[in-house]
């Protein structure tokens, strides 16, 4: 009979799909070729593995003896960090908002958001080189760099936000003759203002662990004076190092949910 299901009209609940599995494969294969390619192999892990102890033991104990150069390089870090946060986030409120397609014109928000794009698209270790060689070694080039990796995260994320916002309130203040400031400030800001402290806070977290990164390159902070005790291999001074940068983060990390509690 029809309305009986039988085997030979009872279809497979999972069907076999060719070209996920022939994409899987194709994955599989590029993956061991490249390790291949790369000389990539057991033994050489293992060999590693003992070199990592090696290094490990001649870095214990650290070695605080010189905890003024420690601190001369925490203090520039923290000044490095926190002055391109306040830079980047000014910055980037302006940025986002012409950046945001449903708050300006095409002409407008397409160059914007052109530039943001530009901001992000290199590492922080390579803005921070193309401005050491432009401004010279020091704190400005970490400033510098840092600045331009908050504009290019932040002010993407604001565009965004102010995009995902009801026009409801836009147009009841619109319709009460406002201008486009009051517009602003009074419809748009208190519905993505919340989220902007979110992306400001996590931007300030991550301008603290790079403000220890580009200093390896010459942009200042404790990242030179880790740079020189790997290069003197000074090992129980860099511990000593990467404790304060641990510290560090935990700060800003402790910093970011105060924050939050606070602007919730």
């Amino acid at each position: 009979m029809a309305g009986i299901n039988t085997p030979q009209n009872r279809e497979k609940p999972f069907k076999q799909n060719w070209f996920v599995t022939a994409t899987w494969l194709l994955v599989i294969c590029y993956v061991l070729y490249s390790f291949n390619a790369m000389g990539l192999s057991w033994e050489r892990f293992n060999e590693g593995l003992g070199h990592a102890s090696n290094l490990l033991g001649r870095m214990v104990p650290p070695n605080f003896s010189r905890w003024s150069l420690l601190m001369s390089g925490l203090i520039e870090s923290l000044e490095i960090a926190i002055i391109s946060s306040i830079c980047g986030i000014f910055i980037s409120l302006f940025l986002g908002l012409f950046a945001a397609r449903n708050m300006m014109p095409s002409w407008v928000s397409t160059p914007v958001r052109t530039l943001i794009a530009l901001c992000r698209t290199f590492h922080p270790v390579i803005i921070a080189i193309l401005f050491v060689k432009s401004v010279g070694f020091g704190a400005l080039a970490g400033i510098l760099t840092l600045v331009v990796a908050s504009i290019g995260f932040i002010a993407k994320l604001f565009a965004e936000a102010i995009e995902e916002i009801s026009l409801k309130q836009v147009e009841a203040i619109r319709a009460t003759g406002a201008g486009f400031t009051s517009i602003i400030l009074f419809s748009v800001m208190p519905q993505v203002f919340s989220r902007f402290i979110g992306f400001s806070t996590y931007q300030l977290d991550s301008n603290l662990r790079n403000s220890t990164m580009v200093g390896i390159v010459g942009a200042g902070g404790l990242g030179g004076t880790l740079f020189s005790a790997f290069q003197r291999f000074d090992y129980d001074f860099v511990a000593a190092i990467l404790i304060v940068i641990i510290a560090l983060i935990m700060f800003g990390e402790f910093l970011s949910n105060i924050v939050r509690r606070i602007f919730r």
